[in-house]
């Protein structure tokens, strides 16, 4: 589905975000999500921005931005970021 290295790797520069990123990747693996409706199901506080879905982490001090494939049923993380640095926008382009 995907790879869990991002993760491990952002959890290890910013460990008070590890438990929660765990935690994403546990629902993730487990999901079967079909649409948009889906993911919000699992995670309500998600959004769309444009074609990749936003994730609140650790009581949204963090943020994971995905590419979500429904028919694959495949997940990409592009991005882990600090809600400073999502707020900056650079992960957009």
């Amino acid at each position: 589905m995907f790879s869990h290295k991002p993760i491990v790797r952002y959890s290890k520069r910013h460990p008070d975000a590890a438990a929660s990123l765990d935690t994403w990747y546990r629902l993730v693996r487990k999901g079967e999500w079909r649409s948009f409706a889906d993911v919000r199901a699992a995670f309500p506080n998600a959004d769309r921005a444009g074609d990749k879905y936003v994730f609140n982490i650790a009581h949204n001090r963090h943020r994971l931005i995905a590419e979500i494939n429904f028919t694959y049923r495949s997940v990409f993380v592009r991005h882990i970021l600090t809600h400073a640095e999502y707020d900056q926008g650079g992960w957009q382009s």
